[in-house]
């Protein structure tokens, strides 16, 4: 059976009390939305309808043209006409249509898929899930029969007072049979509100003597809905210590869990090792056996296997095997250390490359640089690249000696085998086996190439 998927996402979310957009508020890292999206993508192995409407712009432009197919909902007169708004794209497309909420960021692709597969297995009009929980953070009450059938889902505005005494919820996941789904939305009543209400259809399925599934979730956590800041701070909380229990059975060791954050995009092999205050974030992969932090910040970077990043920060930088850094490092943008390669406390290297087994003293700064293999960078080492118009590189052959304090003024190349003397500043190409010293550097002397 083909499966498509809507995923409601246009109402105006003013308990946020913000400017944003509800569903786009940030949850590890990415819009509330994008959650959703990628659960449903999963499940259909399509790209999902999304119905915006408050914010709708914004909706679009922040999540991208390859997340979903968009369709406004203008006016929005609730979940009913929110879907109704789907049908030109879907319609015959179809066997059956997931629909699920924005707002709901938790629910994941595996309860989607046991949804779908009950309702393959004994086909309904509707298969919903439920979950019995104390709090009802605003969700339907499901009612049902003497048989125990649901027999309707009933809006809590619209509850009587026995009703709301009901801890049975609508959890806002369904599959709907879709040649049924298209003509019933037709026939949902106007609520008193002067809106269509999805869950009506519930009503409908009953009196049309249809069979509506109901299933309770086994994890009530996965059907939170985010309606305020609190909520989205739970689920925040929730979706980490999945993430981070995901990884530890993988094989990744952490002290203390819920002091590390780790984004849903990061991969990490196993045998590392995670210290309180590390937040892995982006498009980051960390290899094998490595130990990071504490207090480590590591954004849309590569690290390789056996790397050790002591208290530093590194975005969009890239460590190959059995790299050294920190504490308090910062690499920036296309900083680049080959392997075996050590960077000492409070150094900074942006769009720089550190050849195999070069060293980099603390204190030091490497900007545009190409440094080659064992090298020795010494402490206060700065590359001066930039002229206030423009940035200028520097080179450093291999096996060179740049002493304590050394000025780099770039454009510079130091040649293989070459040193350079505490404080000098230079300004010149230093030719390979030579010494640089003072300011501004002159050669003093050749030196003996290693045998």
């Amino acid at each position: 059976m083909k499966i498509c998927a809507v995923v409601l996402a246009a109402g105006q979310g003013t308990r946020m009390r913000s400017n944003l957009p509800k569903v786009l508020h940030p949850l590890l890292g990415r819009p509330m939305a994008w959650h959703a999206l990628e659960t449903a993508r999963q499940v259909t192995g399509a790209q999902p309808v999304m119905i915006i409407g408050h914010g709708a712009e914004t909706v679009r432009q922040t999540l991208g043209e390859q997340a979903a197919r968009y369709v406004v909902q203008a006016p929005q007169l609730g979940t009913g006409h929110a879907v109704m708004q789907a049908e030109p794209l879907l319609r015959g497309a179809s066997d059956l249509v997931l629909v699920t909420y924005a707002d709901m960021p938790l629910v994941s692709a595996d309860t989607l898929q046991q949804l779908v597969a009950a309702h393959q297995k004994n086909p309904a009009a509707i298969t919903m899930f439920t979950v019995i929980a104390a709090d009802p953070r605003g969700f339907g009450r499901i009612v049902r029969g003497a048989d125990g059938q649901v027999q309707a889902i009933v809006e809590e505005a619209q509850a009587t007072p026995e009703q709301l005494a009901i801890r049975e919820l609508n959890a806002s996941a369904y599959c709907f049979s879709a040649d049924w789904l298209w003509p019933a939305l037709q026939r949902i009543p106007l609520s008193p509100k002067g809106e269509y209400y999805l869950t009506d259809l519930v009503g409908l399925a009953v009196a049309e003597g249809l069979p509506v599934q109901a299933l309770v979730a086994e994890d009530p956590a996965e059907m939170i809905g985010v309606n305020t800041r609190v909520h989205l701070a739970e689920a925040e909380a929730l979706l980490r210590r999945r993430i981070n229990q995901q990884w530890m059975l993988a094989g990744v060791s952490m002290i203390n869990p819920e002091a590390i954050y780790i984004e849903p995009e990061v991969t990490i092999g196993r045998d590392t090792v995670l210290w309180p205050g590390t937040y892995l974030r982006g498009n980051t992969t960390i290899g094998a056996e490595c130990e990071l932090g504490p207090n480590t910040i590591i954004r849309d970077s590569q690290v390789g296997d056996g790397c050790t990043i002591l208290g530093s920060v590194l975005e969009g930088a890239v460590l190959e095997e059995h790299v050294e850094v920190g504490p308090y490092a910062r690499l920036r943008k296309g900083a680049h250390l080959a392997s075996h390669v050590h960077m000492g406390n409070f150094g900074e290297v942006k769009n720089s490359y550190l050849g195999p087994g070069s060293k980099m003293g603390h204190f030091s700064y490497l900007g545009d640089a190409t440094i080659g293999p064992e090298v020795n960078i010494g402490a206060g080492t700065i590359t001066c690249n930039f002229d206030g118009k423009q940035k200028h590189p520097t080179e450093v052959g291999e096996g060179a000696f740049i002493g304590s304090d050394t000025m780099l003024v770039a454009p510079v190349k130091i040649g293989a085998g070459a040193r350079t003397g505490a404080g000098a500043v230079v300004t010149h190409d230093v030719p390979p086996y030579s010494l640089a010293v003072g300011v501004p550097a002159h050669i003093i002397r050749k030196l003996e190439p290693p045998e």
